[in-house]
């Protein structure tokens, strides 16, 4: 029950995303129990650790953890957006009780589910593509926002294995707006069969605005709708 409890955090990240964002709290750095700063070339990244048990018992994940955006960051910012953010912070809050969530170039991750699941080192790739988005408000489709960033998480991932994380296959019922997992196998299946590079013209489109309804059929010729039918038809990828 508290996985899923976890599971359900992740699911709502975005929206609590929008609401936590306008808290100043979101990007404060006071009353921390730990603060590093590391740069490689042109990245740094600032870990403030607020939380007492993962000062404890979090060292080895903690260096997985920076080893991992160091290692993604540079990757998701070079193919999708070479202006993203070079300084990013990673923030323990004990406060915070989903999984992870990101805004403002901050990303607050639960230690409870960190160090309870830590093969789960990915949620790194996923809220760090959050960064190289950079949408802002009312950009697109938040369904599509997540799918990309699980696009990302598929791409680039350090141990998606390691942590039992995959793409669902196919099953009646889904639909692209189920987000995460399911819109980013969507999004595979649109790279491989049908246009090649479409992720990143999505991407390209939502950071400036410019996406809208008929985005799908310049991009494609067929409308979003068609493009789902074929894909129930034959979902292979």
């Amino acid at each position: 029950m508290k996985y899923f409890l976890f599971l359900m955090g992740l699911i709502t990240g975005f929206q609590i995303n929008c609401v936590r964002a306008q808290n100043a709290n979101w990007i404060s750095t006071k009353d921390y129990l730990e603060r590093d700063s590391i740069t490689k070339d042109s990245y740094t990244l600032i870990f403030i650790n607020k939380d007492t048990l993962f000062k404890k018992n979090g060292s080895e994940l903690k260096q997985r953890m920076i080893t991992t955006f160091f290692k993604v960051y540079p990757q998701e910012a070079k193919a999708f957006n070479p202006h993203a953010l070079r300084k990013v912070t990673f923030m323990i809050d004990p406060g915070y009780d989903g999984v992870a969530a990101t805004a403002y170039g901050v990303v607050h991750f639960n230690p409870r589910y960190m160090l309870q699941i830590p093969a789960d080192i990915d949620v790194v790739t996923h809220e760090v593509m959050h960064i190289v988005q950079a949408y802002g408000d009312n950009a697109g489709p938040g369904w599509l926002t997540e799918g990309i960033a699980d696009y990302a998480r598929y791409k680039f991932g350090v141990d998606n294995a390691g942590a039992d994380w995959k793409m669902p296959n196919y099953q009646q019922g889904q639909n692209y707006t189920d987000s995460y997992r399911i819109t980013a196998r969507f999004l595979v299946w649109l790279e491989n069969k049908v246009r090649p590079g479409i992720v990143k013209d999505l991407d390209g489109r939502m950071r400036n605005h410019a996406y809208n309804d008929n985005t799908w059929q310049q991009l494609t010729g067929k409308s979003l709708d068609e493009l789902w039918n074929n894909y129930t038809i034959d979902p292979s990828i």
